[in-house]
C-alpha cells in the first residue's frame, strides 16, 4: 500500500486539479495519498469523489506555513476534521493574510516597472488565495521572465526585491491546532527548515512525526531523520511534495513514496487517539 501523503493542488500552489492527482496516483500505481494544500483545504472534497470511483484512499490533510527563530518551518496534518469550526475561522485568517499579500508584491513590482494586475494572479489562481508560483505565472505570461524559476530567482524568492511576508502561525500553534481538529501533526522536509533544534519543542506540544521520505533528502539525510524520530519517539512520513509538471519543479508523484507498514503505523496512531 504505498502512499505519497505531500501532493499540492490547483487550491494552493501546485498546477493539477485534485482529480489529475488522484488519477496521477492511481497510474503510478499508489493506493493512498494525502492532499496538503497550503493554508486550504478546499482541494480534499474532490479529490475524496475521485478516488472513490479509482479506489485510491485519500487521507484530508494540510500544509500550515509557520515560522520561529528566522526559519520558516512547514507542519502537515494528516486525518483532520473539515468541518470543525477553529479550523475553518483560522484558514479564513490565512487566506485574507495570502491575499492581501498578492497586492503587495504587486505593488513591489510595479516599483521594479513591472506592471502585474493582483486580478490577473487570482485569475490564474482561480481563486483569492494565490501565492507566488501564480505571480511567477502571470510574470511569464507577460513576457517579463523566460520561466517560473527565473521569476523566483529574480524576484520573488525570500531575498527577491519582490518578496512580502504573510501572517503565519507559530510551529506550536500549528501543532496545536492540527490536535485539536483531532489529526496527527508532522514535521514537513526538516532538512529544507534546518531547524532540527525545535524538534523537543514540538515533540512537547504534540508532534506526531517526521516526514524523513522526503524528494529532496538523499539517503545520509533520510537516515538522519529516521534515527532522529526514533530519539524523540516519533512516526515516520513521507511525500514527494509533487506541486505539478509546471510547477518549475523537478519532483515526480510518488517518488518517494511511504510503505505500507508506515502508512498502517499513522492510521493506527490516529485511530488510536480517536476511539470513540
Amino acid at each position: 500500500m504505498p502512499a505519497d501523503l505531500h501532493l499540492h493542488t490547483i487550491f494552493s500552489d501546485g498546477t493539477e486539479t485534485p482529480e489529475m492527482i488522484v488519477e496521477l496516483a492511481k497510474k503510478k500505481g499508489l493506493t493512498a495519498i494525502a492532499i496538503t494544500d497550503h493554508d486550504v483545504i478546499a482541494g480534499i472534497e474532490p479529490a475524496h469523489r475521485r478516488g472513490a470511483e479509482l479506489g485510491l484512499e485519500i487521507v484530508p490533510g494540510i500544509e500550515f506555513t509557520s515560522e520561529a527563530g528566522g526559519a520558516e518551518i512547514h507542519i502537515l496534518g494528516y486525518f483532520i476534521d473539515l468541518k470543525n469550526e477553529a479550523l475553518l475561522a483560522k484558514l479564513a485568517q490565512l487566506q485574507k493574510s495570502r491575499e492581501e499579500r498578492i497586492y503587495k508584491i504587486c505593488d513591489k513590482l510595479k516599483n521594479l516597472n513591472l506592471l502585474v494586475d493582483p486580478e490577473k494572479v487570482f485569475a490564474i489562481a482561480g481563486h483569492r488565495a494565490a501565492g507566488r508560483p501564480h505571480v511567477a505565472q502571470a510574470l511569464l505570461a507577460r513576457g517579463d521572465v523566460k520561466s517560473v524559476k527565473e521569476a523566483f530567482d529574480r524576484f520573488l524568492d525570500n531575498r527577491g526585491p519582490a518578496y512580502v511576508e504573510h501572517y503565519k502561525l507559530s510551529p506550536t500553534e500549528a501543532v496545536g491546532l492540527i490536535n485539536a481538529v483531532k489529526g496527527l501533526a508532522v514535521y514537513a522536509h526538516p532538512a529544507v527548515s534546518n531547524c532540527d533544534k525545535i524538534i523537543p519543542e514540538l515533540t512537547a506540544a504534540g508532534l506526531t512525526g517526521i516526514e524523513a521520505y522526503y524528494s529532496g533528502h538523499d539517503n545520509y539525510l533520510t537516515n538522519f531523520y529516521i534515527r532522529l524520530a526514533e530519539k524523540y519517539g516519533l512516526l515516520l512520513t513521507g511525500g514527494s511534495d509533487f506541486h505539478g509538471f509546471k510547477s518549475g519543479r523537478e519532483i515526480n508523484i510518488g517518488e518517494p513514496s511511504l510503505s505500507d507498514k508506515l502508512f498502517q503505523k499513522l492510521k493506527d496512531e490516529y485511530l488510536r487517539r480517536n476511539k470513540s
